[in-house]
């Protein structure tokens, strides 16, 4: 028997070839019919006619590369084993195999959603056996926005940049005294006091915190040719950057993890407390701007530093199963979930589910709640290749699958009948059926 098939000219077309076909004895002949490019033509003709007993192939151009099959008559049985396989071998080594489906660009009728009458051929397979993997795909987001309960990793470095101020002396600094002309005027290692004053020989307290070294050195001048003529004072910094090196000490793990650094959760309230510059606000914020906030507080305090914000856990991700499941409750989303998947993490819909009105409830950024209900009974079923309905679920949403009708029905009855009424007013009785009385 012939069968004449007719096809449109498109990006992936369908080719019926020869299946093998099976002797009367149930012996298989091998019918490696000789096929000519006569028999089997390129997916851009308008028909062509094969034996029955036909397999659909697709064939023609492959939607992931622009390039087109480098020998579009001839695909599966007679393609060295590669049955199906109609694109050429991809940079990996990895042809690649479509197959009859639906997707995105499937167009339905008078623009409705695609059925399976609709489908074409799809590029399926481009991995082989890498599919286990699967191929790398775009960011779940763009940029990501910090939200309660992450978890940073902050690492402090030190910019070691020319300042374009004189140094200004700090309490705690470290610093020396001398006189070039008399040495009992000498004071060793002063440590700057908490009230910013150290003590010197014949002149007393002097206030030093806040004054450059140039500054210092003038005053101590003027202060001491009350008792020395041209006294030369010489002041020199012994040990500074004191603030700092507060702030490197308190997130210095070099003997434990490593570096300097700080981890910072971030806490209900949206904000993490780093030293020296207490709150900082974090949520809805991305992590170069959060990192332009710190350091931008830390150089309003003290310079010379700059940190980088690393984010090393993200808050965990909730959905809610609820009504006709197995196993109701909330499950952690790992990656981007839909609806279908979520029915599936609560083992699927009992027999008396409804899910022709799967409702998800959602909250939004103000806390206000939002509901819609989906129709998944022909995705569920198999009978819609591409649901609409199958939507992405986002934190905290609730998915619930309420009772069929007939399910409420049914246990209305037992409820209210059977273990009610029937169990207060038992009615007994036992038939003679061959008289056909009861007693």
């Amino acid at each position: 028997m012939r069968l004449t098939t007719s096809i449109k000219s498109s990006v992936l077309g369908c080719l019926a070839v020869a299946a093998v076909g099976l002797s009367v004895n149930g012996q298989s002949s091998t019918s490696e019919a000789n096929f000519s490019q006569s028999q089997i033509t390129p997916a851009v003709t308008d028909s062509f006619a094969v034996d029955s007993g036909q397999i659909q192939l697709c064939q023609g151009y492959d939607t992931n590369n622009s390039g087109t099959v480098s020998n579009p008559g001839i695909v599966a049985g007679i393609n060295q084993g590669q049955f199906g396989f109609v694109a050429p071998a991809t940079a990996h080594g990895m042809p690649t195999k479509s197959l009859q489906g639906v997707d995105q660009f499937t167009p339905g009728r008078n623009g409705a959603e695609a059925k399976w009458r609709d489908s074409g051929c799809v590029p399926w397979e481009s991995m082989a056996y890498g599919e286990y993997i699967g191929p790398y795909r775009r960011p779940a987001m763009g940029e990501y926005r910090l939200r309660v309960n992450d978890e940073l990793e902050l690492v402090y470095l030190r910019t070691r940049q020319k300042s374009v101020k004189p140094y200004q002396l700090f309490v705690g600094d470290t610093i020396r005294i001398s006189s070039a002309i008399d040495p009992s005027l000498n004071a060793e290692s002063l440590v700057i006091r908490s009230d910013g004053m150290v003590s010197l020989s014949l002149i007393g307290q002097v206030a030093v915190a806040g004054k450059t070294v140039e500054q210092l050195q003038k005053e101590l001048d003027k202060r001491y040719e009350a008792w020395v003529i041209n006294p030369e004072m010489l002041v020199q910094l012994i040990k500074g950057e004191t603030p700092l090196e507060d702030i490197i000490n308190s997130v210095d793990a070099r003997a434990g993890q490593g570096g300097t650094g700080r981890s910072a959760t971030v806490s209900p309230d949206g904000t993490i407390q780093l030293p020296g510059i207490g709150s900082i606000p974090a949520i809805g914020l991305t992590l170069e701007e959060m990192g332009r906030e710190i350091n931008a507080r830390y150089q309003g305090r003290q310079g010379g530093i700059e940190v980088t914000p690393i984010l090393t856990q993200r808050a965990p991700s909730y959905i809610y199963v609820a009504g006709e499941v197995p196993n109701s409750g909330r499950f952690e989303m790992v990656g981007p979930t839909t609806v279908i998947q979520a029915i599936a993490l609560a083992g699927g819909f009992n027999p008396g589910g409804n899910v022709r009105e799967v409702v998800v409830f959602r909250r939004d950024q103000d806390w206000r709640l939002t509901a819609t209900r989906l129709d998944l009974n022909g995705a569920l079923l198999g009978k819609r290749p591409h649901p609409s309905d199958e939507i992405w679920l986002r934190d905290s949403d609730i998915v619930l699958i309420p009772k069929k009708p007939i399910q409420r029905v049914s246990e209305f009855v037992e409820l209210y009948l059977t273990n009610t009424v029937y169990s207060i007013y038992p009615q007994q009785a036992v038939f003679d059926i061959d008289n056909n009385t009861r007693f």
